[in-house]
């Protein structure tokens, strides 16, 4: 066969062969999502869809989420965790400190990144702050100083409040009796008296109407947020000052909330998120605690309720609802 007839044969040959398969995409990765309480609340499922988004993550293209809420049930938020670990998530992202607890039981290698949640060093989800090792990391929503803001703008009402109830429930707000302590020593400095008012069901809420001579504080937890507007009426029907430390209570007829931004919490996180997808180990992220606050206030609600308030603190407010 001389050279000619050789090229032939090799270009029919080549004719012959199969052509070169395409470059298929990368399948897309899953990040499971657990919230505390309903999808809709506190930090909803578009805003966790838009700041992944801004980082080049979209649902269903290159992301699939995968949401699922406990709408302030323990019991279901328990069974909602089992159903996310056997979806097998690349990562996920936990809402509060209960879907943190359950899913660190169940997992220790699936990374997990928080949002909303108090004192995690304490609560034993990690080691420390800067290096919080393990499989967790995320974003805190409590700052010492939170608790002397709460109570100095319960002192700044008009009448007058010398004595605060502060309302949880122990079972969804394990952190607590931190945030208690701490509002203890602020109340000594303020002339405070701090009295725990801990609710765990509607006979519980509905009690706290005949509470007299004083305010309510409302912890940061789940279960009041799934149950608020039960605990609203019962504060409406006591017709005392009350501090929100979650914004959605004001918008619903509480008189005043200084609180986290959660959407600067949501964006905060969505960046964790992206990190770790891309390599980045949660063991080498650091905790992070809140740096944008929000005070909202209410001013329909007090003068409904015969509550006057100074203009020194309306002048801080972020909002003022007329």
């Amino acid at each position: 066969m001389n050279r000619r007839e050789c090229l032939a044969l090799v270009g029919a040959i080549a004719t012959l062969a199969p052509p070169a398969l395409a470059q298929q995409p990368a399948p897309p990765r899953r990040l499971g999502v657990l919230s505390v309480t309903a999808a809709d609340d506190v930090i909803g499922q578009p805003r966790l869809a838009e700041a992944l988004a801004s980082h080049g993550w979209k649902d269903r293209d290159n992301l699939n989420i995968d949401w699922r809420s406990g709408a302030g049930d323990r019991a279901h938020l328990a069974q909602l965790a089992d159903e996310l670990i056997a979806l097998k998530p690349d990562i996920l992202l936990a809402l509060g400190t209960s879907s943190v607890e359950e899913l660190r039981r169940r997992t220790t290698t699936i990374p997990i990144v928080f949002a909303v949640v108090t004192d995690p060093v304490s609560q034993g989800f990690v080691r420390n702050l800067a290096h919080p090792g393990g499989n967790i990391t995320g974003f805190t929503d409590y700052d010492g100083p939170l608790a002397g803001k709460w109570l100095e703008m319960l002192t700044q009402v008009t009448p007058k409040v010398s004595r605060v109830f502060v309302v949880y429930n122990p079972a969804t707000a394990p952190f607590a009796p931190l945030m208690l302590r701490t509002l203890e020593d602020a109340g000594r400095t303020l002339h405070v008296t701090v009295e725990p008012a801990p609710v765990h069901d509607v006979a519980s809420i509905a009690a706290l109407a005949s509470r007299k001579d004083g305010g309510f504080l409302v912890l940061p937890d789940f279960f009041a947020m799934a149950n608020r507007a039960r605990l609203l009426a019962a504060i409406e029907q006591a017709r005392l000052p009350a501090v929100f430390c979650i914004r959605a209570f004001v918008d619903e007829g509480g008189l005043m909330s200084y609180s986290t931004d959660s959407a600067e919490q949501l964006g905060r996180a969505a960046g964790y998120i992206d990190r770790i997808l891309k390599g980045a180990q949660p063991a080498d992220l650091p905790i992070q605690n809140p740096t944008k606050f929000e005070l909202a206030i209410n001013l329909k609600t007090a003068r409904a309720n015969g509550i006057t308030l100074p203009p020194s603190l309306l002048a801080t407010a972020n909002e003022v609802i007329e």
